[in-house]
């Protein structure tokens, strides 16, 4: 039962966080998406929309219409704003493009479409999802953040941004994401939730230790799944997946790593080249559009299919996608777990 009022859902993808604002007890009355297959997967998986989604760009949508297609009329405001814009201008495998380390990247104004949206519909909390690296101190990142904190401050609210990593909350992946969250000035700011879970990232222990992360076993245990068209890995180096154990990455063919006939130099590739599940640790972060070479693959020497993903996400089994395979590999890629969603809207919603 929806009891906490109305969502508004922003570059709402195929529903990650809206799935974790209706848990947390919210109604998702409108959304405004531009992709047409998620689009659809949103109207599939999402009854109580009040109108269908906004198909649009969102920089040629107005606030009134956003209001009106949530059936709210009048002063009436919106009791959540949430929304994750497009993260490639700050995406960390992007920094390698010139163009955009200068910042020029015209999808950096799609901030902006979420601000002015803020400022404009007023409602009584928000969850902004970006790329962790939006924070990074370089000439594309800093300038951007402290314009959207800026921004966001010039709207009337006031917000806490942070760093949160899924692994610490139950999802069976590694991926950490920034979580900017607010409410009006006066009123009490909302503070990020506490970790559920805990255990080792990046040679570090981070999270709850009391309860370990979700494994990718115990998350794919008991699926049953059937083989998908091209899931098998082929290409020029498809053959030396099967050797590679369990968490490994193509430097098990390194003459570091001991291999009697090595193939590549040490760090010559990305690190998700290669790349396995280990079913004893979370899956590193799956990707919206990987290469022909990058994983993770399945220990089983495969891809991973689409119920395999959407565990690897806590999207339900039941949760239905739009689209060719690599359309929903970009819709599941790009979004936000729902599970780590809940946890942040609870914890918006209960500080209110």
């Amino acid at each position: 039962m929806n009891v906490r009022g109305v969502a508004i859902s922003l570059f709402s993808g195929a529903g990650g966080l809206d799935l974790g604002a209706e848990a947390a007890g919210y109604r998702v009355a409108a959304a405004v998406e531009q992709d047409r297959d998620a689009a659809t997967t949103m109207e599939k998986n999402f009854p109580d929309l009040v109108s269908p989604v906004i198909q649009a760009d969102i920089l040629d949508v107005s606030t009134r219409e956003i209001l009106r297609a949530a059936g709210l009329t009048g002063r009436e405001r919106p009791d959540l704003l949430i929304g994750g814009p497009p993260c490639t201008p700050f995406s960390k495998s992007g920094f390698w493009l010139d163009w955009k380390r200068a910042g020029l990247d015209p999808g950096a104004s799609l901030l902006q479409a979420f601000t002015r949206v803020l400022a404009e519909c007023r409602p009584r909390a928000f969850v902004l999802e970006n790329v962790y690296a939006l924070t990074y101190k370089n000439q594309a990142s800093r300038p951007a953040y402290e314009r959207l904190m800026r921004e966001i401050d010039e709207a009337g609210y006031d917000a806490r941004a942070n760093v949160l990593h899924a692994a610490n909350y139950g999802v069976p992946q590694a991926r950490p994401r920034l979580f900017v969250i607010g409410a009006p000035k006066g009123e009490k700011c909302p503070e990020h939730p506490a970790p559920t879970h805990g255990g080792m990232w990046e040679r570090q222990s981070t999270g709850n230790p009391a309860l370990p992360h979700v494994t990718t076993g115990e998350a794919l245990h008991g699926l049953v799944t059937e083989p998908e068209p091209g899931e098998a890995v082929t290409g020029r180096w498809g053959h030396l997946l099967p050797e590679v154990p369990p968490g490994g990455n193509y430097l098990h063919y390194t003459a570091e790593r001991g291999h009697p006939t090595p193939v590549f130099r040490w760090r010559s590739r990305y690190w998700s080249f290669l790349l396995k599940l280990d079913p004893e640790k979370p899956a590193p972060t799956i990707q919206a559009q990987p290469g022909p070479n990058i994983g993770p693959f399945h220990w089983e020497n495969r891809r991973l299919r689409v119920g395999e993903v959407k565990r690897l996400f806590t999207f339900p089994d039941e949760f239905e996608l739009v689209g060719k395979r690599s359309s929903v590999q970009a819709q599941l890629g790009n979004s936000v777990p729902p599970r780590l969603a809940h946890a942040v809207v609870e914890a918006v919603a209960d500080s209110l």
